[in-house]
């Protein structure tokens, strides 16, 4: 601003007087440093001329943005509490169901069935369960992508790579589940199990 009269640094200044954007190419690398120069240069212009909310291009587009990492952040917290509610319920359903029918496994168990087949069998009555819940949520999800495409930054909203993700973690979830119960399910006492009511 050395280089203008005084009379045009005024009316520079009145007429910018509610945004100033600066670049600094110069010697000095701090902001801080920069900004006392600009409130001094403004000051000996027109000392009625407040300078206030001074702050770097990344600090302001961070505070821009700031509302909208907040949703995003809020969104990645229920999706994960969802995941975590999902295996819950999961664990839950096949625990039930392993528990219904402890009879047949003792039956197979002593009639020679190793227990590495009763958790495939355990986890093969599961699979299809959890493949219909995922194909499921894909569809439901491809067509309500449209009312989240405003929240998205460098991601278009039907990626192709991001269903493939998350269905790979609902499936890995699932049997992760499923592989509690299985694991209980293979080490049922033939004779408890027979006994069982």
């Amino acid at each position: 601003m050395r280089f203008l009269s005084r009379s045009a640094r005024r009316l520079l200044v009145s007429a910018l007087a509610e945004t100033v954007l600066l670049a600094n190419r110069g010697a000095t690398k701090d902001p801080a440093a920069a900004a006392a120069t600009l409130r001094k240069q403004i000051a000996d212009i027109d000392p009625t001329q407040p300078v206030y909310d001074v702050k770097t291009l990344d600090h302001a587009l961070a505070e821009s943005i700031s509302p909208r990492r907040f949703n995003l952040f809020l969104l990645a917290a229920f999706a994960g509490t969802a995941l975590v509610l999902a295996g819950v319920g999961i664990y839950g359903v096949i625990a039930y169901l392993v528990a219904e029918r402890t009879r047949e496994i003792g039956v197979r168990m002593a009639l020679g069935a190793r227990r590495g087949q009763v958790v495939g069998m355990v986890l093969g009555q599961a699979a299809p369960l959890a493949a219909i819940g995922i194909g499921a949520g894909l569809v439901a999800s491809w067509g309500l992508t449209r009312l989240m495409s405003s929240l998205l930054y460098g991601v278009s909203p039907n990626d192709p790579a991001v269903f493939a993700a998350v269905a790979a973690a609902l499936g890995t979830t699932a049997m992760a589940a499923c592989l509690g119960p299985a694991i209980k399910a293979a080490h049922v006492d033939p004779i408890t199990a027979l006994r069982y009511e």
